[in-house]
């Protein structure tokens, strides 16, 4: 009941920051198709807005042929979740990462970067992937993809008031600074409402990972991994499409245009703090400290996925 608590709070106050900046450019003509299309968007968000967020990324889907093992490790954390298998999707990218999608979990997907298959021993691998079934089984991700979604539109609208120029009634127009400030505020409003939700949630999904592996170590030496990686490599998809970084586990932009200045995770420490909290209660032995990242390190030519490495090129044996 919470998760749907938390989806309608949040559909709410996108959906009022939208008929906001309708209301900007348009004035209260504005207003009223800023809500329709905003109902519209609601509504295209719920049915669709994991397959367009899969499509943002380039993910491609691969069954127990392409990647028999990790098909396999999902499948059977899944099992141990309680969840159907998710579908799985691959992502071309150097940098270790991976999310989770889908409004519930009879229609949940999760991608994973090659960057973390090429780098990631299976035991984290098997920590992240618990991670993302934690999301499902929460039902974080439908707040998850329709926050990417609506966020992207407010964005947009944004930039079309900017362009051009308003249209009031009365032919004038909010003026060159008001659109200006509309242009940078609506968007950091929705990243404010992105905040809101997402810390707590990824708190929530590390400790269900945890006990859906039984293995919170692996869990945080992934989340040290994953954290150097970040740092060592630019995620080109994620860059492209910010509104989208709040479903990753770990956040995935550089920071090189102010990213972090509004992260959406908490803090990678604060998190491998609390799980090592937990396995030393559940007694298993704490988190390692993994090797440093280099950005000259090159994904390794065989894999324990199935098949070849994933590499950077357009096509291969993942899809």
């Amino acid at each position: 009941m919470n998760g749907y608590f938390r989806t309608t709070l949040l559909l709410a106050a996108m959906t009022a920051l939208f008929v906001v900046v309708g209301g900007a450019i348009g004035g209260r003509g504005g207003m009223v198709v800023a809500f329709g299309i905003a109902c519209l968007t609601n509504l295209f968000a719920w049915w669709n807005s994991d397959r367009m967020v899969l499509r943002m990324h380039n993910a491609q889907r691969v069954g127990p042929q392409e990647a028999p093992d990790l098909y396999a490790m999902t499948e059977r954390l899944a099992h141990h979740a309680g969840l159907p298998m998710p579908a799985l999707y691959v992502i071309h990218e150097d940098q270790p990462n991976a999310f989770a999608t889908g409004r519930n979990p009879q229609n949940a997907a999760v991608a994973v970067n090659t960057g973390l298959l090429a780098h990631m021993p299976p035991e984290e691998v098997e920590g992240v992937i618990a991670h993302e079934l934690a999301h499902i089984r929460n039902r974080d991700t439908l707040i998850m993809t329709m926050t990417a979604c609506l966020a992207g539109a407010i964005g947009m609208l944004a930039q079309f008031g900017f362009l051009f120029g308003g249209m009031r009634g009365n032919d004038r127009g909010p003026g060159p600074i008001a659109t200006l400030l509309m242009m940078v505020l609506a968007p950091l409003g929705a990243m404010v409402v992105q905040m809101a939700i997402s810390r707590s949630r990824e708190y929530e999904a590390d400790r269900a990972a945890a006990e859906i592996s039984g293995n919170p170590s692996g869990l945080a030496n992934a989340l040290m991994r994953l954290e150097q990686g970040r740092l060592a490599f630019v995620n080109q998809r994620a860059e492209a499409n910010p509104a989208t970084a709040h479903m990753f586990i770990i956040n995935p932009l550089s920071g090189a245009r102010m990213d972090n200045l509004f992260s959406t995770h908490p803090s990678t420490q604060n998190r491998i703090a609390a799980l090592m909290e937990l396995a030393q209660h559940m007694g298993m032995p704490a988190a390692r400290q993994t090797p440093g990242w280099s950005p000259a390190q090159s994904a390794p030519r065989s894999s324990p996925w199935g098949g070849q490495a994933p590499s950077r090129r357009p096509r291969g044996p993942w899809g």
